[in-house]
């Protein structure tokens, strides 16, 4: 189930993607889907004649999670950590499918990293891998967007991982998803700039619901991305970044500096 949140008229609402590719309409639901369930109404849209928003603002944060490809690791000069290395960004940092970046006037190379994101379905702490399943929500596209620059020179990732936009997400939240092989790819401009796999994370998607739930109570509507493969590069004015995950769906966001 594809569920978006989009906006009509005025306010944001969720709703339930239905349809094959170009003719996919949005059934509305009621309320919030973390806290009061997926409910159909009696109204339905085309897709194309509403405006998709970031399908969750996270309630309390988005988890990163760094170093998770060892070929992406390798090709910044990093090692491997021996357990999962995590950090924050802030839910202002969130923007949705086709909303621009901007560019931050401190810095000069914004890098991509196309990411699977995991987004939390309820409360819970000290989640055992057997039992992760049973506190996803479901599974998005994201873009983990960093100051390479700023990250090399600050001792903490907060200016580079959490600046205003970093973070795009979308198109929709896929609720049924197997995630453990799942084609990955970022391209700029039309050109595919990482192809990878989910398989080929250090830690899988449950190992990690448990790793971070262990340090931190996680909320409904908290987002957990899961690391980026090898081939991350640099963003430029004018480009249009895009993140494609099997299974999922197409984000994209142009580039722009203010």
């Amino acid at each position: 189930m594809r569920i978006a949140r989009f906006v009509l008229d005025s306010e944001p609402q969720y709703g339930i993607v239905d349809g094959p590719a170009g003719s996919e309409t949005v059934t509305v639901i009621h309320g919030d889907p973390f806290f009061n369930g997926v409910e159909r109404t009696g109204t339905t849209h085309p897709l194309a004649d509403v405006r998709l928003v970031a399908p969750i603002i996270p309630r309390s944060k988005v988890v990163g999670v760094g170093r998770n490809y060892a070929e992406h690791a390798a090709e910044l000069g990093n090692e491997v950590p021996e357990e999962p290395l995590l950090f924050f960004k802030p839910n202002t940092s969130v923007i949705g499918p086709g909303e621009p970046v901007f560019l931050p006037e401190f810095s000069d190379e914004i890098s991509f990293e196309g990411e699977l994101a995991v987004v939390i379905g309820r409360i819970c702490k000290d989640v055992p891998v057997e039992r992760a399943e049973e506190v996803i929500f479901g599974y998005t596209c994201a873009n983990d967007l960093t100051a390479r620059d700023v990250q090399r020179r600050e001792k903490q990732w907060a200016r580079a991982k959490g600046f205003d936009g970093s973070a795009p997400l979308g198109p929709w939240i896929e609720t049924e998803l197997d995630t453990e092989s799942l084609g990955l790819r970022t391209l700029v401009n039309g050109e595919v700039k990482q192809n990878g796999n989910t398989a080929d994370m250090v830690w899988g998607v449950k190992e990690l619901v448990a790793e971070v739930s262990r340090a931190f109570t996680l909320l409904p509507g908290d987002v957990i991305l899961t690391g980026t493969p090898a081939g991350v590069g640099l963003l430029d004015e004018g480009d249009r970044v895009s993140v494609e995950i099997e299974g999922i769906g197409t984000l994209s966001n142009p580039v722009v500096r203010r």
